[in-house]
C-alpha cells in the first residue's frame, strides 16, 4: 500500500507538467484503486529519424511507445488483449514496462487507458493492473491481481459524455471498471502499446524492463473481436484502418532500438512486441 507521503510527493512532482493540459474529473473513485508512483504519458516522438512507409503502415520511432496505433476521428471504442509477460530482473534490475490499450495520446495530450505492468523492483519482479485518465495520475487496481502468463482483456469506451475503462483478468475472472469525464479529449487515435513509463528526474522516461516478448490479440489470448477499434467511419481490427495504421518502434534517446513490434497477423489484429535493450 502506498503511503500518504508518496501520494503527496507525486502530486507536487507532476503539477508543473500538468499546468497546460486539460483537466480531468474521475467519478466514483473506488477504494481498491490507489495512486501509483508512475504515469503513462502520451507518445514522445524520437526526432532523430523521420517516419517512413512500409506497405500501408506508417512506421515511426518513439522514446516511450512500441506497438500499433490507428488514427481517425471521433473514436468511441478501443479493445485489446495480451498475455502478461514475465520480466528478467537479473538482467534489468530497477526497471519498468507497461502494456495497455487506450484512446488518444498519439498526437494529442490526453490518454484514456488501462493496462498492466511487469516491473523490476530492484531485483524482484512486480506485476499489477492499473488505469489512467492522463493528465491525472495512474491508479493501481488491487482487485485485479495479475501474474505472468495471465490473459488480460481491456477496453476503453466513450459514451458521448465520459470514458469508461474496463480491465479483466481472463485467467482468474477478476474485473474492474472506472469512468471519467476528460475535457478536450481529441478522440483522434486508438492504441495497443508496450511502454517505458514515466517519470524520472525532470519528467524523463524510465528504463525498460527485459520483458522478453509480449503477445497481443486473439491469436494468443483467444479473446474474440480484440485489438479492434471504432471511430466515426470504421469498426474493425487494426488493419481495417488502412492508411491510418501506425507502427511505433521504441528507441533510446540515442536511437538504439529498445522494443520492436512484429508485423500484424493475417487477420490484421494480433502482433508481438519484443524487448531489445534497456
Amino acid at each position: 500500500m502506498l503511503t500518504k507521503r508518496l501520494g503527496c510527493w507525486l502530486a507536487l512532482a507532476v503539477l508543473p507538467a500538468f499546468a497546460q493540459v486539460p483537466a480531468t474529473t474521475i467519478s466514483n473513485q473506488s477504494d481498491d484503486a490507489v495512486l501509483a508512483p508512475r504515469q503513462h504519458v502520451p507518445r514522445r516522438v524520437y526526432p532523430g529519424r523521420p517516419e517512413r512507409k512500409i506497405g500501408n503502415v506508417t512506421v515511426s520511432d518513439s522514446t516511450n511507445w512500441s506497438g500499433y496505433a490507428v488514427t481517425g476521428s471521433s473514436f468511441t471504442s478501443a479493445k485489446g488483449s495480451w498475455i502478461v509477460p514475465s520480466v528478467n530482473c537479473s538482467v534489468t534490475p530497477s526497471t519498468y514496462s507497461s502494456f495497455w490499450v487506450g484512446i488518444d495520446g498519439w498526437t494529442s495530450n490526453t490518454v484514456e487507458q488501462t493496462g498492466t505492468d511487469s516491473d523490476c523492483s530492484g531485483s524482484s519482479p512486480s506485476y499489477y493492473a492499473w488505469y489512467e485518465f492522463y493528465p491525472k495520475g495512474s491508479y493501481l487496481i488491487s482487485s485485479v491481481p495479475v501474474s505472468p502468463g495471465n490473459k488480460i482483456s481491456a477496453d476503453v469506451v466513450y459514451n458521448g459524455s465520459e470514458f469508461t475503462v474496463t480491465i479483466t483478468n481472463e485467467t482468474t475472472g477478476a474485473t474492474f471498471s472506472k469512468s471519467a469525464k476528460v475535457s478536450r479529449a481529441a478522440r483522434s487515435s486508438a492504441e495497443w502499446i508496450a511502454e517505458a513509463p514515466c517519470c524520472g528526474s525532470g519528467g524523463s522516461i524510465l528504463p525498460l524492463s527485459d520483458f522478453g516478448t509480449v503477445d497481443f490479440g486473439q491469436d494468443y489470448t483467444s479473446v474474440t473481436s480484440t485489438n479492434y477499434a471504432t471511430d466515426s467511419t470504421i469498426t474493425g481490427p487494426i488493419s481495417d484502418f488502412g492508411a491510418g495504421v501506425n507502427e511505433s518502434i521504441m528507441v533510446s534517446s540515442k536511437g538504439a532500438t529498445e522494443a520492436s513490434p512484429s508485423a500484424l497477423s493475417t487477420d490484421g489484429s494480433s502482433f508481438t512486441v519484443t524487448w531489445k535493450s534497456e
